[in-house]
């Protein structure tokens, strides 16, 4: 992994630290199999000290390029998102919630790369197409869209037995 998106906490004195970070293509490299391969992306941490923990806020703000699940054509998807994580020092064996991050006593730095990496992931939607233009239209592949369609009304007519059968899963 990268040290680009390291932050040394136990260098820092307590109060407020802004941190800016980049992300670009090189970070999703790292991920190997990742869903998005292309990014441009802003990280803006800020950290608020303290003695015994560390909280940070972490704002994302870009764009990465994700495939779309209609047509299979790659697009442009704005992500904004908001995160919080609290940082704590410890003994590793202790288990907060997902917001709450253990680091050994002996720990200077923490990496934040997985961390952005799942914020990203998070922001994305479940079901990923292509956003519909102005007046209301599909923005996706209109070849694709076609032969969607045309495999759509090629399809068997259903058998009349299976509705008998939904017949029975109603009456119960």
């Amino acid at each position: 992994m990268s040290r680009r998106y390291n932050i040394p906490l136990s260098g820092m004195k307590d109060g407020r630290h802004e941190i800016d970070f980049e992300i670009d293509n090189k970070f999703f490299e790292d991920f190997e199999g990742s869903e998005v391969s292309e990014g441009n992306l802003a990280v803006q941490v800020i950290v608020e000290k303290r003695s015994t923990h560390s909280d940070l806020s972490i704002s994302i703000s870009g764009t990465v390029r994700i495939c779309c699940d209609r047509c299979l054509e790659m697009f442009s998807y704005g992500v904004n998102s908001k995160n919080r994580l609290i940082v704590k020092f410890g003994d590793k064996d202790e288990e907060y919630d997902t917001d709450i991050l253990n680091l050994p006593q002996g720990e200077n730095v923490l990496d934040l790369q997985q961390h952005l990496y799942d914020f990203i992931l998070l922001a994305l939607p479940i079901r990923r197409i292509h956003p519909d233009d102005s007046e209301g239209n599909s923005t996706c592949d209109p070849e694709m869209l076609r032969k969607l369609e045309d495999l759509r009304s090629e399809q068997p007519e259903q058998d009349p037995r299976w509705d008998e059968l939904k017949k029975l899963m109603n009456n119960n």
